[in-house]
C-alpha cells in the first residue's frame, strides 16, 4: 500500500503575520506561490494515484502550482474553525487569556455560522478523511495519495493516523510550503518524513 503525502499550503499574508486563519479565504502571497511551485519537484518523485484538497483557495492554488491537476475537493479538509479568534494572533489572545493554548483551551464563538471547533470535532473530520484516504489507497495499486490542506487540520489528522487523541496534534509542528509523509513500518502506522522543505 502507498503512503499518505501531506502538503501544507504556501504562505499567505495572515500566516506570515501569525494570524489564525480558518474560513477567511486569503490568497497565497508571492512567496507562498514560490513555495507551492517548489513542491512540484518532490511530488514528481512519487507515484501519485489521487490528490485531495481543502476547498479553500490557498490549498487549491498550492495544489495547482505544485502540479497536482484537478484534485478532489474534500470539505472535511478545511482548517480548524477558530470562531472568535479568526484573524487574531496568539499574542493578542494572551492579553486577555494569559497562558491560553488552542489545543487545551479551545476557542470562543465567532460570527454566525462559525461557533469554533474543539480538537475532538477536528478529530471527527480527520477520521472521515482518513477513511476516504484508506479507500483511495486500496484502489491505488501501491501508489500514494496526496492531501493538500492546513497546518492544524493536518496535525490532527496525523495524530489520528497514529492512533493518538486529536489534541496530540500539538506535537507536530508544520510550516507553510512543506511536505510530510505518513506510511507503515512492520504493519504499524508511522511518520516516514516530516515538515520537509524542497531543496534549492
Amino acid at each position: 500500500m502507498g503512503d499518505v503525502i501531506l502538503v501544507r499550503h504556501g504562505s499567505t499574508d495572515w500566516s506570515e503575520a501569525g494570524r489564525h486563519t480558518s474560513y477567511t479565504d486569503r490568497p497565497l502571497t508571492a512567496h507562498g506561490e514560490e513555495q507551492a511551485r517548489a513542491l512540484s519537484g518532490i511530488l514528481a518523485e512519487h507515484p501519485i494515484a489521487f490528490a485531495l484538497s481543502s476547498p479553500l483557495l490557498r490549498a487549491r492554488t498550492t495544489a495547482k502550482l505544485a502540479g497536482l491537476d484537478d484534485p478532489q475537493i474534500v470539505p472535511d479538509m478545511h482548517e480548524w474553525d477558530y470562531g472568535g479568534y479568526e484573524g487574531i494572533t496568539t499574542d493578542e489572545i494572551h492579553r486577555t487569556r494569559p497562558g491560553w493554548d488552542l489545543w487545551t483551551d479551545g476557542v470562543v464563538p465567532g460570527p454566525e455560522g462559525h461557533p469554533g471547533e474543539s480538537p475532538e470535532q477536528i478529530g471527527a473530520r480527520a477520521d472521515r478523511v482518513l477513511a476516504l484516504v484508506d479507500e483511495k489507497l486500496r484502489a491505488a495499486d501501491g501508489e500514494d495519495v496526496v492531501l493538500v490542506a492546513h497546518a492544524h487540520f493536518l496535525r490532527v489528522l496525523t495524530a489520528r493516523y497514529l492512533g493518538l487523541p486529536p489534541a496530540a496534534g500539538s506535537l507536530f509542528m508544520l510550516a507553510t510550503g512543506t511536505i510530510s509523509r505518513l506510511g507503515t513500518e512492520h504493519g504499524n502506522h508511522a511518520v516516514a518524513a516530516w515538515n520537509e522543505r524542497p531543496r534549492r
